[in-house]
């Protein structure tokens, strides 16, 4: 009996310690890009210059897609697994999009509002420095992978849905959308660019990660608050979807830990800061989106956490 008391309180003592790590690790992945958020929202609430603007075309037309093309034609992963997550991908966002359409008729969201928001995350503020700080090199490759198929989802059919109609052609002439398809290239071609080229893109997009951070806060806390309870659930069923979604998707496909964690942070950011861009651009009650962006990023505070804890237990 006394033997059985002592092991009980080893086994205890060790299942303690797991958790610390497991909530050290958590701590030490989430911590860097919530401060450099926070950051970035106390330099807005400071008064202070910060032409969004300016930097978001940098990041978006610039820095990421070299970020995108670098990472892509340097990646290490085998074109067989790329070509697993790509169908992977596409089957997730499909199941996504048709998930959040029958939502949003249910509910009678309004349509031109809340159906782009709710499909499209935040993957690339959020999503990618998260891969990258959880699982490393690997995760930052699967994730850049991943937020490249989205964004060419998001940049058409996203674009598409908000603008109600329009030709996609002239969104082929998008940076980030040309980078995607070199790198894809590049890719599958085996090329590479000049080392001298290559250094200078790897610099630039070395940029991206901090700046679409700072940006994210600056924007946070820039925006007009109206009232936010009432998409507290909007927020939460848009987690909830993606969740079930990306966890079908991961067991269907088989994918390996790191590629299945990967897609499932992608897939389950908050609401992106480029759908409240958008809808400040096609006048589609932009207010409500900047809301939307707001929660859900409060809400993501609580869940990524949990969701990280999930998947490295």
């Amino acid at each position: 009996m006394k033997n059985l008391s002592l092991q009980l309180a080893i086994s205890g003592n060790t299942y303690y310690l797991l958790l610390m790590d497991l909530l050290f690790a958590v701590i030490e992945i989430c911590a860097p890009v919530f401060l450099l958020t926070l950051l970035g929202l106390c330099w807005a609430r400071a008064g202070h210059a910060y032409n969004i603007e300016l930097i978001t075309k940098l990041v978006m037309d610039l820095a990421i897609p070299c970020l995108i093309f670098i990472s892509l034609m340097q990646t290490e992963i085998s074109s067989e697994i790329l070509t697993k997550i790509f169908f992977a991908t596409v089957s997730v966002l499909t199941t996504i999009t048709v998930s959040i359409f029958s939502a949003v008729k249910i509910l009678r969201l309004n349509f031109q509002t809340f159906f782009s928001p709710l499909i499209f995350a935040n993957s690339a503020n959020l999503g990618i420095p998260i891969c990258l700080f959880a699982f490393g090199t690997p995760g930052f490759e699967y994730a850049i992978f991943i937020f490249s198929i989205m964004a060419v989802y998001s940049m058409t059919f996203g674009v598409w849905v908000v603008s109600g109609g329009g030709s996609p052609i002239k969104l082929l002439k998008e940076p980030l959308v040309l980078s995607v398809f070199l790198g894809m290239i590049f890719l599958f071609r085996d090329w590479q660019t000049p080392d001298f080229l290559t250094n200078t893109m790897t610099l630039i997009g070395q940029i991206a990660i901090p700046l679409m951070l700072l940006t994210l806060g600056v924007t946070m806390g820039n925006l007009r608050r109206p009232k936010l309870i009432k998409l507290i659930f909007p927020s939460i069923l848009k987690f909830l979807i993606c969740l079930a979604c990306g966890l079908l998707t991961v067991f269907a496909f088989d994918l390996d830990k790191i590629a299945a964690a990967a897609l499932i942070i992608q897939v389950t950011m908050p609401v992106a800061v480029s759908s409240y861009m958008l809808a400040e651009k096609y006048n589609t009650d932009p207010e409500t989106v900047a809301a939307l962006v707001i929660v859900s990023t409060i809400i993501a505070v609580f869940y990524i956490p949990l969701t990280l804890a999930f998947i490295l237990f």
